[in-house]
């Protein structure tokens, strides 16, 4: 009988593969490096205009005076930055802490949404709604049986928190929403979307948040550990055990290691990716489930919850 073939639990540009070692050799050359980027946000913004999202209007329309008076309102002015967030991100020099990311974010968020789905002929308002539902349909067979309080932590410029917050509204409308992240100019962008909700945008860092114990119904990580160092994140789940309140729930997103479209990705879209993702090698060779098992917490359930993503869910046990 002939056996059945065994999914490989990660891509093969990830992790100490040939393939991987070679990406990662191309990405430390700084002449192909600095190529590599600048392609990387030519492709994001040809595909995000191609496809009806704004990207370079946006821009234009960016009001960074009140950006800036949000940011003083916001950011915490003793708050270290880890070692591992000063690298750059996504073809940004500075990371994620700079205006241009910050602006940006939201319409590169939406050109992710459309790649999730790029055989449907789908708008952009519609491939995003669909991307944070396929998340918070997953979560809401686990969440317990009263929602007051409300993470999101890696809110960036919160598309997931508002989702979130919306989401859980219907079932718990007196549920308060803080959106949490370690970039003070992605919350005053956030903020700039949001001026009339009633969502709290906090800054700070997910090791530590300074949160008292036991604070918080639901926690969610929304695309999010792709760009953290393994040990990061294992603190992040310490800190998140610490303050969810027994029976809390847990629940993540984020790309899938053993998805097929993920693992067959182009040769020329995974470089991109890597070249702009530093901790990929480490996330893709991270085993999430694992991981928080051993940090003291209830580990539930994976869900494939699209073609490129998976739902995990863990709770605070009683």
């Amino acid at each position: 009988m002939p056996q059945t073939a065994i999914a490989k639990k990660k891509p093969d540009w990830a992790g100490e593969d040939w393939l991987s070692r070679l990406v990662n050799l191309l990405i430390k050359t700084k002449p192909l490096y600095s190529l590599m980027k600048y392609q990387a946000r030519q492709v994001l913004i040809k595909t995000a205009e191609k496809n009806g999202i704004p990207w370079r209007q946006t821009v234009k329309d960016f009001d960074q005076a009140q950006a800036e008076q949000y940011f003083q309102e916001i950011a915490d002015p003793e708050l270290e930055y880890p070692n591992y967030y000063n690298v750059p991100f996504h073809a940004y020099d500075a990371g994620n802490l700079c205006w241009k990311a910050a602006v940006e974010a939201a319409p590169a968020t939406e050109s992710m949404a459309l790649r999730v789905w790029k055989n449907e002929p789908l708008t952009p308002d519609i491939a995003q709604a669909r991307l944070r539902n396929t998340f918070l349909e997953a979560m809401a067979e686990y969440l317990p049986n009263e929602v007051n309080d409300v993470l999101d932590i890696g809110c960036s410029v919160g598309i997931s928190t508002v989702a979130l917050h919306e989401f859980l509204k219907r079932r718990s409308p007196d549920v308060k929403t803080i959106g949490f992240d370690l970039s003070p100019y992605m919350l005053a962008v956030a903020k700039i979307r949001n001026p009339e909700s009633a969502i709290q945008w906090q800054h700070g860092k997910a090791e530590a948040t300074k949160f008292a114990d036991n604070s918080f119904d639901v926690i969610t990580l929304q695309f999010v550990l792709h760009e953290l160092p393994n040990q990061a994140t294992r603190e992040i789940f310490q800190e998140c055990l610490r303050i969810l309140r027994p029976g809390g729930c847990l629940a993540i997103v984020d790309n899938n290691p053993k998805s097929p479209v993920i693992q067959s990705l182009p040769p020329a879209l995974f470089v991109l990716m890597k070249s702009t993702e530093p901790w990929s090698d480490e996330y893709y060779t991270f085993d999430v489930e694992d991981n928080l098992k051993q940090g003291g917490f209830d580990y539930l359930a994976t869900v494939p919850s699209d073609p490129r993503h998976r739902t995990i869910i863990a709770r605070k046990p009683l």
